[in-house]
């Protein structure tokens, strides 16, 4: 990941074929919270991404107030002040914060066994890593736009591919992950994007083991 005080970016790790084909209203809007955890988590957010999360409001539920609670940070946020942030959090001098990365939540080390799991499973749904990056697979970020892409149909895979991904390579260890983002984070932005992350990760587990 570029150690930039900017904010830097984690580039895309993975090429999708997307391909046209119609999605359930559900899926539909379960990928859209991938792709803007999978945003918010790859990058500091550019001006244009917080003009659309300052439009966020929600209901009463649990996930609308995490939705208006991020809208509201994204309304009052300094930029500057977020990609500093996101610096501290995910990239730092010599380290950030907080190791966004599957290994290192599971393992305490980097390039573990998780991350070969995450490429056997890549190699099998087809994916191929941006040879252009040099992040490793297992980034969160990474995770949960291969999710976005699972759950829209952008990405063809077996029916329940989605569950099974999520199961193998997101439950066992993005809670804690969120949950951490929420306590370090060093502006109400980044706390908004864990809180967010926590309500709607343990939503799809609680949906998925409904499904089992």
């Amino acid at each position: 990941m570029p150690a930039g005080p900017d904010g830097g970016s984690a580039q895309r790790e993975v090429t999708v074929n997307q391909g046209p084909g119609p999605v359930d209203e559900i899926d539909a809007l379960r990928a859209q919270e991938y792709d803007l955890l999978a945003a918010v988590l790859g990058r500091a957010p550019a001006p244009d991404l917080l003009a659309v999360l300052q439009g966020l409001d929600g209901d009463g539920s649990p996930l609308g107030q995490a939705h208006a609670a991020l809208g509201r940070a994204a309304r009052e946020a300094d930029p500057r002040a977020v990609g500093r942030d996101y610096f501290a959090l995910f990239v730092g001098v010599g380290r950030g914060l907080i190791m966004p990365y599957a290994s290192y939540y599971l393992t305490g080390f980097l390039n573990e066994r998780p991350l070969a799991r995450v490429r056997q499973d890549f190699a099998e749904l087809g994916l191929e890593r941006d040879p252009s990056s040099s992040e490793p697979e297992d980034h969160a970020a990474t995770l949960l736009e291969v999710m976005a892409n699972l759950s829209s149909g952008r990405l063809p895979a077996e029916p329940g591919s989605d569950h099974r991904f999520f199961e193998r390579h997101l439950k066992p260890w993005v809670g804690r992950f969120f949950t951490d983002v929420a306590a370090q984070a060093g502006t109400p932005f980044y706390r908004a994007v864990g809180e967010l992350g926590e309500v709607f990760t343990t939503i799809e587990a609680e949906a998925f083991a409904m499904d089992a």
